[in-house]
């Protein structure tokens, strides 16, 4: 190993991400593969209440300039909010349920190869959606929705945790919810009036059930939003995932609208719930704004070096083409 010098980095470690099963033999594995590579890591065990901009403005203060998230999309993002304006670096060991940004960035969920990649893997700029909702504004990495998609998320989120007590909830919250207006004005040109249960304003390539959205890889890092309008489709369509599995799927409906944009507009009639990447705020109208190469983050290497193709294998790396 090639690596002489030790660099220090705040470990943030959620114990309740993804499956609490290995939790302490995925820590000591997580604290030994870093050693391997110089890593001197300070870990943060999170709590549902953890201030993650205290987190890290004190550990920036302490000289630390890398922040490894061990844990799902919720914890990356709360931690990438955080970080936003700031010179350190995010680096990610997936262990969530979904994992859509390390999906997004080609991290891999295999936990060696993930560290491997906080060393060798490609430092890159990515972008940030800002919501501008009354008078806050809150950062999100992955996606915002409004709508039915958001009216549901808490209850969702908890069944397919394991807490079979929510069914009553997301059964009486579905069959109570109606569509609304939706007035939405891209880029201050193009003005679009419909009614629905959804809006999705997407940053990563990857959301939901790993469902692709839009055509583009780099779809975090092109300044534009993908924005999808799902206009007069049936509630238990829309709870089964046929909106994203028939973008993910290349298919077309004309009642999904979608768009490209760096600035949006939405207002709805009665409001709607915004969700913004796992926090739900309500409000009748929301502006929300790309900020372009706003945050550092390590990355998957290039499928290509030199004309070969590199693949890498925890602590090995094997060249081949």
């Amino acid at each position: 190993m090639k690596y002489k010098h030790h660099k220090r980095i705040k470990l943030i470690y959620n114990p309740a991400a993804g499956s609490n099963k290995k939790k302490p033999l995925q820590f000591t594995e997580i604290i030994k593969e870093l050693q391997y590579w110089r890593f001197i890591a300070e870990p943060f065990i999170t709590e549902p209440d953890t201030d993650y901009y205290a987190l890290v403005a004190d550990a920036i203060k302490d000289g630390i300039r890398m922040f490894v998230v061990c844990g799902g999309d919720g914890t990356v993002s709360a931690t990438a909010a955080a970080l936003l304006g700031t010179r350190a670096i995010l680096g990610i060991i997936p262990s969530g349920t979904r994992n859509n940004i390390a999906l997004s960035l080609g991290i891999p969920n295999d936990l060696k190869v993930a560290i491997e990649l906080l060393r060798r893997g490609r430092k890159i700029k990515t972008d940030m959606g800002i919501v501008k909702c009354a008078n806050s504004l809150v950062p999100f990495l992955e996606v915002c929705s409004i709508g039915l998609f958001s009216e549901l998320f808490q209850s969702s989120d908890s069944i397919q945790h394991g807490d079979i007590s929510q069914i009553k909830d997301f059964i009486s919250k579905l069959s109570s919810s109606f569509p609304s207006k939706i007035h939405l004005i891209l880029d201050n040109k193009t003005d679009i009036k419909e009614s629905g249960h959804v809006v999705i304003v997407s940053n990563m390539p990857f959301i939901g059930h790993n469902y692709k959205i839009g055509n583009s890889e780099k779809a975090f890092s092109d300044g534009f939003f993908d924005v999808l309008i799902c206009a007069d489709i049936p509630k238990i369509r829309l709870m089964l995932g046929y909106v994203l599995k028939t973008e993910a799927g290349g298919d077309r409906d004309y009642r999904i609208k979608r768009f490209r944009a760096k600035n949006i507009v939405i207002k709805t009639d009665p409001p709607m719930s915004v969700l913004i990447d796992g926090r739900i705020i309500k409000h009748n109208s929301v502006i929300i704004d790309i900020s372009h190469n706003a945050l550092n983050v390590m990355a998957g290497v290039d499928k290509t070096r030199h004309g070969n193709q590199v693949k890498l294998y925890g602590n090995r790396t094997k060249k081949y083409g």
